[in-house]
């Protein structure tokens, strides 16, 4: 299965033994920053050019836990249409579920394996994930998705882009996070809130 990996990417999988280490891996990957020429990457080009975006470091980390005896496990967020959405690997430790995640920002980070179910743990970034006027706006998340679906396709290594995967995430179903009065009735995110939220690792 990761035959096509070269020997010092086998080895620096072998490394990223726990998924904190995984985390720490993406933590100190350069943020690729996103525009309408650029590509989805598979896992091997990634650890080739070093360095990755939300997506990009979810489908790494699905490797990395794989390569570990997890399953390769991602789940989309999705926002609404003046934000991004984010995808995040998860996994399951002693019957609970962590995150780990790819993001430019002090906020959509890690989350530690103590959520008991999916949903459980998308609702830990809800408060964080807001636009610089303080809107809220996460809205859904997908079942988790076996990235093992795509393997006759060589996702973890191909040299071709893998927009399939993302396209493939526009298409299944997602699960809404909240009632139309909830959605009414949120509260925006506090002035320092919105500060902190502007914290960045990597300028654009």
């Amino acid at each position: 299965m990761f035959s096509d990996f070269t020997a010092t990417n086998r080895k620096q999988l072998q490394k990223l033994s726990t998924p904190a280490k995984i985390q720490d891996y993406l933590n100190a990957l350069p943020f690729h920053f996103v525009d309408a020429n650029d590509t989805c990457l598979s896992p091997k080009e990634v650890m080739h050019f070093g360095t990755s975006q939300c997506m990009e470091g979810a489908m790494l980390a699905a490797t990395a836990l794989r390569f570990h005896g997890f399953l390769p496990l991602i789940v989309d967020l999705t926002a609404t249409h003046d934000d991004a959405d984010h995808v995040i690997a998860v996994f399951k430790q002693n019957g609970h579920w962590g995150a780990i995640s790819k993001t430019n920002h002090a906020v959509l980070r890690y989350r530690e394996p103590i959520y008991r179910n999916i949903r459980e743990l998308i609702m830990s970034y809800f408060h964080e994930y807001f636009l610089h006027d303080g809107r809220k706006t996460l809205r859904s998340f997908t079942k988790p998705i076996n990235l093992a679906r795509f393997d006759k396709l060589g996702w973890m290594t191909s040299e071709e882009p893998v927009w399939y995967i993302p396209e493939y995430l526009v298409k299944v179903k997602h699960f809404p996070i909240l009632t139309p009065k909830q959605r009414k009735n949120l509260r925006l995110a506090d002035a320092i809130e919105i500060a902190a939220g502007k914290l960045v690792i990597n300028n654009t």
